[in-house]
């Protein structure tokens, strides 16, 4: 089995990766840590333990830091619904995450099993970023880094011109990530737009598969799919379960290993991959970045997560 931990910024399409990773035939989930984000933290907590519920898992959730490490938070509620899961009505409280931090349970957690933890990020990167600093060993220890992060390969950015909102949320925090020397693979926004969009006939899929986990992720998506709708997209789009989907399976994964720099500070450049294609920085390379995931393989593994045993 593989072990992974996740740290999430639990809203909607979080949520599906989740799903995803705890449906895995060969994937053992560690943890979820919850870092603030797409929606304040004690929410995003409460969402990550509805998620292992519905799942039937039994998986420790853990709290993390409530803002950027450097700044205030600025969610993206407007996308996710209220409460980060579609505001479809789902009970979305009252549940107690496991005791002890997540940043601790971050450095535990790869230092005792060096080499065996795959590390998936959802969201922004507070929380890596507070572990490196507490222990910058663990940058040698983990597995591999798996970052949903980022726009540059093809473009756009989805809350600026050229940024994607887990950077732009906490840019200090993914600059430090990226140079720390971790084994980091980026799946940026880019790559969700191009090949993890639910198209009508996507989504006729998902509504034939009628299953309590299908049901769910329809459910948790209605107001990403809103959003989608009203600006003019083919369909709402997946990033976190397209970044999970080359964590459990990156064999189909189009890769370029590339020098990469994260600008923070405010204005335009806040949270833009600085991609050093020519080498005019001098760098050497730091990321994998995924450049291409193919659309049916990635829908097929979803369609599969979601259906009953």
């Amino acid at each position: 089995m593989r072990r992974f931990l996740i740290d999430t910024d639990t809203a909607s399409d979080d949520a599906v990766a989740i799903v995803m990773a705890l449906r895995a035939p060969d994937v053992k989930v560690e943890a979820l840590t919850v870092v603030a984000g797409n929606v304040a933290l004690d929410q995003a907590v409460q969402n990550a333990l509805y998620t292992v519920e519905v799942c039937g898992a039994s998986v420790p959730v853990y709290r993390g830091l409530d803002k950027p490490i450097m700044r205030p938070l600025e969610n993206a509620a407007d996308i996710h619904g209220a409460d980060g899961m579609g505001d479809c009505g789902l009970a979305l409280s009252g549940r107690t995450p496991a005791e002890g931090r997540a940043v601790d349970v971050i450095v535990d957690t790869i230092l005792g099993s060096p080499g065996e933890i795959t590390l998936v990020c959802l969201g922004p990167l507070s929380n890596i970023a507070a572990a490196l600093l507490r222990a910058p060993e663990i940058a040698d220890a983990v597995g591999r880094v798996v970052i949903m992060g980022g726009t540059g390969v093809h473009g756009p950015g989805n809350v600026s011109a050229m940024a994607e909102y887990n950077f732009w949320a906490d840019p200090e925090a993914a600059s430090l990530v990226t140079k720390s020397g971790m084994p980091l693979e980026f799946v940026g926004w880019d790559i969700s737009i191009s090949s993890a969009i639910k198209t009508p006939d996507r989504y006729a899929t998902l509504e034939a598969i009628d299953t309590p986990l299908s049901r769910f992720a329809i459910d948790v998506s209605k107001a990403v799919k809103r959003f989608a709708d009203e600006h003019g997209m083919d369909g709402d789009d997946l990033p976190d379960p397209i970044a999970m989907a080359h964590a459990i399976d990156p064999s189909v994964s189009e890769v370029s290993r590339l020098h990469v720099n994260v600008m923070f500070g405010d204005g335009g450049q806040r949270g833009v991959l600085e991609i050093d294609r020519m080498g005019f920085i001098g760098g050497e390379p730091n990321v994998d970045i995924v450049t291409h995931y193919p659309s049916d393989h990635f829908f097929d593994m979803l369609f599969v997560s979601l259906r009953d045993d």
